[in-house]
């Protein structure tokens, strides 16, 4: 089961609170989700190297920058512990993707979804077709995924206007678990892409990578 799979990766990963000098762990890559109705899922190319980087130099970690790109109904989807998707437009899961991704988040896995812009509607129903019984909650400033290696006081970073709204962290829980986060109004994986994608200033670009940090120390550690 994968809730054992990820047991054992845990055991390999340094998510400390800093670099340490022990020997590097066995490297593994972050999954970016891949899925249909026309959404983009592939936005942001540079975001996920760049997220492994600077985990790799904050955490500890031993990410390769080569991200993995899953379909959303693979047998694929287990050997991966923490996946990532975003996009700016339609999400639809067949029945078959929507059981896969259940029991993949059921069994231990983990995914970040960040709204490119556009996505939400579309996301949510998504979302509804993989977990009916469940609703999106808002976490409170003071849930640990905003308390991890970096402290985020009043929750996610503003990385691109939208629709000039305060940014929103929902998640959806499995047994008292967080299976999924759910990133709104911030746009954390443009904050991630190389710097002259979206000329960014460094300082929004930099707590754009510490939030993304965090997802992933929390993740792991869960």
């Amino acid at each position: 089961m994968i809730r054992l799979f990820c047991t054992f990766l845990l055991s390999t990963l340094l998510l400390a609170a800093g670099p340490v000098d022990s020997p590097q762990p066995a490297a593994m890559q972050l999954a970016l989700l891949k899925y249909n109705g026309g959404g983009d899922w592939y936005a942001n190319p540079t975001a996920l190297p760049n997220l492994a980087q600077f985990c790799n130099q904050t955490l500890g970690t031993s990410f390769e920058r080569e991200y993995a790109v899953v379909d959303v109904g693979s047998a694929e989807l287990y050997n991966y512990p923490w996946v990532h998707m975003t996009g700016h437009g339609n999400v639809v899961f067949s029945d078959v993707e929507a059981e896969n991704l259940r029991n993949y988040l059921i069994g231990g896995g983990f995914l970040h979804i960040d709204d490119n812009y556009g996505m939400d509607p579309y996301v949510r129903t998504a979302m509804k077709k993989v977990f009916p019984e469940l609703e999106f909650i808002e976490l409170p400033f003071e849930h640990e995924i905003y308390d991890q290696k970096f402290r985020f006081r009043n929750g996610l970073p503003k990385v691109h206007l939208h629709d000039d709204k305060p940014p929103q962290g929902f998640g959806l829980f499995w047994e008292d678990r967080l299976v999924c986060f759910y990133t709104y109004e911030s746009d954390l994986g443009d904050g991630w892409e190389d710097e002259d994608v979206h000329n960014d200033p460094q300082e929004v670009r930099l707590l754009a990578l510490r939030m993304g940090a965090n997802i992933i120390q929390y993740a792991f550690q869960q």
